[in-house]
């Protein structure tokens, strides 16, 4: 009888730790989402009632006093920054996607001397502070003669998120069948042929996810981008962190509820992709 009240009581308090971690987790990102729609332009953190009309503005629907000389910061300057985000994010992530993948089927396939150094240099981005590589990135451009801009933040998110991507893709190919391919050779098929059919299917669900974690870090980075950004080439998150000292737009909300139902559409769709190709 005891046992069973014990038993009880540590399920109690399990499920009570439970739920308290997750309300930590998601009542912020459900505060962000709610004081979206705050018609309050001064203060976001004070309820004046419900409003779409920061939505409006996003959208270029909508003039409201978010542009008078509240704000410093117009939304054109939000908006940019968010393009500037999207179009850094979407090139970093094509380009170590392609070389996080070479790199991991090469250290896998291939054996070279320093191979076991090269995968630890490979690992060294991700395990170094992001100020260190802010700082060792900027002097490298400064020094090489390469402007601060688009160029130089995709070149350095390039740095830490081919890793990323090889860390992911080299666990895949760690649990693959190479008897797989060894049966296409022996079948008359070119190493081309191979690789297209039987080697890039199986590797797909890591290499989209190896693609989405970039994708995500992209848009997230501010400590290394803050370094080596330029002028006109200023991402979101290094807008927002400027901005949170002049005054925090409303429209920054929506933004972030917009980037939030972003992620969990492009998260839904890599699982449903991945649930739908171990189907078949």
């Amino acid at each position: 009888m005891k046992n069973n009240m014990l038993l009880r009581l540590a399920g109690w308090l399990f499920n009570g730790y439970g739920a308290l971690f997750f309300i930590f987790l998601y009542l912020p990102i459900f505060l962000i989402a709610l004081y979206s729609f705050n018609a309050n332009p001064v203060n976001m953190m004070i309820w004046q009632g419900f409003s779409i009309d920061w939505y409006l503005s996003v959208f270029g629907m909508s003039n409201n006093l978010s542009d008078s000389a509240l704000y410093i910061d117009s939304t054109d300057q939000v908006l940019h920054a968010l393009k500037n985000s999207l179009i850094i994010a979407l090139i970093t992530t094509a380009i170590s996607t392609v070389v996080g993948t070479a790199t991991a089927l090469a250290l896998m396939r291939y054996r070279f001397r320093l191979r076991g150094f090269y995968r630890f240099l490979m690992y060294m981005p991700m395990m170094m502070p992001d100020i260190v590589l802010g700082i060792a990135l900027l002097i490298f451009f400064v020094n090489v003669g390469i402007p601060l801009g688009r160029v130089s933040i995709i070149l350095g998110h390039c740095t830490f998120l081919c890793s990323y991507v090889f860390l992911i893709v080299s666990a895949r190919l760690a649990g693959m069948d190479t008897r797989l391919e060894e049966a296409s050779a022996d079948l008359g098929a070119g190493r081309w042929v191979t690789f297209r059919r039987i080697t890039l299917p199986i590797l797909s669900p890591g290499i989209l996810g190896g693609a989405l974690l970039a994708f995500i870090i992209s848009m997230d980075d501010l400590v290394i981008t803050y370094f080596i950004s330029g002028v006109d080439a200023t991402t979101l998150p290094v807008q927002i962190y400027g901005m949170i000292r002049r005054g925090i737009k409303p429209e920054i909300n929506v933004i972030a509820t917009l980037l939030i139902l972003g992620s969990l559409l492009i998260a839904g769709a890599g699982l449903y992709l991945r649930n739908r190709q171990e189907k078949n």
